[in-house]
């Protein structure tokens, strides 16, 4: 019996597609977390002990507060995969293919910017000036090291030179330099996602149309109780 030294295309087994990247902000998922259970237990605290219109005021609070708290803290994301980049807003899905995407700008805010113009806001991915920041004092402290290192072993002063470290025979070595610029983790991210678009970009199957959908699972229940609340209101 023989076999086929070669597959045919058809009976090939298929390359399994690359998962896609996920970037979330992991300060917003666990204050997204507390601040539900805290929302939650109150409301329903008073949705099931409360007495006369308090049931009612609860419900329209926990109506409108819960989806408002989940979009902002525990929905936002972005997804980049070899095709597009998906982002997800706290009331908008944003789908952009590699080709559709002209670059990404960061400044106060994250953004994406399609080649249309129309400028996207990566919610999930927050600027922090304050870890800019610690990362810029981290990298003046690590090239300060570095040059008081070199001018210590070029004088050769300490016991084996400034700057030098034992190694296991117990001859000096030198201490080894940052090999990169130290950055804050979203600028980190930042750069990924320009990678990627770089690498991307000019792809035929990363081409295709830009579409938005709107979060009506979110915005349904908070309209919902900001109407019953509205008419609570009004009517006590």
């Amino acid at each position: 019996m023989t076999t086929p030294d070669h597959q045919s295309p058809a009976s090939r087994p298929v390359a399994p597609a690359a998962r896609d990247r996920i970037y979330r902000s992991p300060m917003g998922l666990v204050g997204g977390v507390l601040v539900l259970a805290l929302v939650v237990w109150l409301g329903c605290d008073a949705l099931f002990r409360g007495h006369g219109r308090t049931p009612w005021l609860a419900l329209a609070v926990l109506l409108l507060v819960v989806p408002l708290v989940a979009a902002f803290t525990l929905r936002p994301a972005v997804f980049a995969g070899e095709e597009r980049l998906r982002v997800r807003n706290p009331f908008r899905m944003i789908t952009l293919p590699w080709g559709e995407l002209d670059s990404f700008r960061s400044g106060f805010s994250n953004e994406a910017l399609a080649t249309s113009g129309t400028k996207y806001q990566l919610w999930a991915i927050p600027v922090s000036l304050r870890a800019r920041k610690r990362a810029s004092h981290k990298q003046a402290r690590a090239a300060a090291e570095a040059a008081r290192g070199d001018r210590g072993g070029r004088r050769g002063g300490g016991l084996f030179g400034g700057g030098a470290s034992l190694s296991a025979f117990g001859t000096p070595t030198p201490q080894a330099a940052p090999t990169g610029p130290i950055r804050a983790e979203s600028d980190k991210i930042m750069d990924d996602l320009r990678d990627l678009h770089e690498k991307h970009g000019q792809a035929e199957h990363a081409r295709g149309e830009v579409t938005v959908r709107w979060a009506y699972e979110i915005l349904a229940p908070a309209v919902a109780g900001a109407v019953l609340l509205g008419v609570l209101l009004v009517t006590g």
